[in-house]
């Protein structure tokens, strides 16, 4: 249990964080990637796949949250993580800039420098949540969920197009200059605020819990009932979630003939929606809904389920041609995305301490993992499937309508799979120590 409990100005402090880790994040999933496809006239493939590295070392989570609970502090992994991440994205642009003479060279740097910043956002996202989950109180978490990804997407808002301005007119030199300044601005408000933020250490485990090596306290934690089950659901849901990030647009300008900026403005109201959803939970799970409407595992499950009805009627709008109703679709599809995002990641900062305080960072860090590893996955499996279903499926509109009902299938398993976790500490604390100590007691007669 913390020491002391959050209030609203260190939570905002704490979002600055996000909001650092984004501004560098969004320089190399959209500016980067453009230069390397356009400019230096690459294959696609390669920042998908150097993208995609980026998702794959979020495996590396758990470790970084094992390290964590090791010392018993989380500001030294958060800073640690931010400079691995500012010095990744940094040694990108470099990579990028050097690809257009010496190809192998700043391709090398580059696989080096993507690495960086997947473990550093790793190591500083992690470590972040497991801090928020030790000093938010229940009634709050909501609404730091809320405030922590907002201020990630502010992040995003803000650098893009102060990035762009700089950025003209184009150069190597200038792409390097930006993203260098942009990762130390990034680092310096990281460290201002985390600064004094953490309080004292307090005991989160006996000192021989800690000692643990990781391969047992990995073990440990997999072995608890509901870690194991919110882990699942995690990836699951958030495979769903990310599927269709890179298929909906398409579908709107081959079906309803939108052109590029009407498809634009179309992912701007599905943000609107992933907005007014977060923010609606915020506001409820704070206490204004009362018990019921403050529960987590309700928003949850009703975010699952209203994003699995809205796909079925994107499907639907699509293959009746109603373009006015495919376009409130795609709102009500952002309204539940924001719904169960905010809500899954404050059951996430619930159940965080749920088998043992001694473990906080290594249980987050695996959930970390499955939902980096599962918005990895989800983009590219989603496209995949549009091009197998295309060649079997008589019109376009009908591969596509298959494969947003799949995903449909893949929100309505998460909402199932949510209704069977605990998501209130204590709620169903002791079976979750009995299975650690079942765990435990099975060790020692190996």
């Amino acid at each position: 249990m913390a020491a002391a409990s959050f209030g609203w100005i260190a939570i905002v402090r704490l979002g600055l964080v996000q909001t650092a880790l984004g501004a560098v994040v969004v320089l190399m999933t959209s500016t980067i990637n453009r230069v390397m496809v356009v400019e230096l006239a690459l294959p696609a493939i390669v920042p998908g796949g150097l993208v995609a590295l980026h998702y794959a070392v979020q495996v590396l989570r758990p470790r970084w949250g094992y390290g964590s609970d090791r010392t018993g502090r989380r500001t030294p992994w958060i800073l640690g993580g931010m400079a691995a991440l500012a010095l990744g994205g940094f040694g990108a642009a470099v990579a990028t800039a050097l690809t257009e003479t010496h190809p192998a060279a700043g391709l090398a740097l580059a696989v080096l420098s993507f690495a960086a910043v997947g473990m550093g956002a790793g190591a500083a996202g992690t470590s972040l949540l497991v801090l928020l989950a030790t000093c938010v109180e229940a009634r709050r978490r909501g609404a730091a969920a809320t405030i922590v990804w907002v201020m990630m997407i502010a992040g995003f808002a803000i650098t893009a197009p102060l990035a762009g301005h700089f950025l003209e007119p184009f150069s190597g030199a200038r792409l390097v200059a930006v993203s260098g300044t942009v990762s130390a601005i990034a680092f310096a408000v990281a460290c201002l605020a985390v600064r004094g933020v953490e309080p004292a250490p307090v005991a989160r485990g006996a000192a021989e819990a800690r000692k643990r090596p990781f391969p047992e306290v990995l073990a440990r934690v997999w072995a608890e009932a509901d870690s194991r089950r919110f882990t699942i659901f995690i990836f699951v849901a958030m495979l769903a979630y990310s599927a269709q990030e890179l298929i909906l647009e398409p579908f709107a300008g081959l079906v309803f003939a939108m052109s590029p900026g009407v498809t634009t403005k179309l992912a701007g109201l599905q943000h609107g929606g992933v907005l007014a959803g977060m923010l609606a939970v915020a506001g409820l799970t704070m206490g204004i809904g009362g018990p019921v409407l403050g529960s987590l595992r309700l928003w949850t499950t009703l975010g699952c389920v209203g994003s699995a009805l809205a796909l079925v009627g994107i499907a639907g709008s699509g293959l009746a041609g109603t373009e006015g109703a495919f376009r409130a679709l795609v709102f009500g599809l952002g309204l539940f995305n924001g719904i169960f995002a905010v809500a899954a990641i404050g059951s996430m900062m619930a159940l965080a301490g749920i088998g043992g305080e001694a473990e906080r960072g290594t249980r987050m860090g695996v959930w970390g993992a499955a939902q980096g590893l599962a918005f990895g996955a989800g983009g590219f499996l989603g496209t995949v499937a549009v091009d197998l279903a295309r060649l079997v499926a008589p019109r376009p509109v009908d591969a596509y309508a298959g494969v947003f009902t799949g995903e449909a299938v893949l929100f309505v398993l998460a909402a199932a799979l949510a209704l069977r976790i605990a998501h209130a500490p204590g709620t169903r604390v002791p079976r979750a120590r009995r299975s650690a100590q079942s765990f435990e007691a099975g060790l020692s007669t190996r």
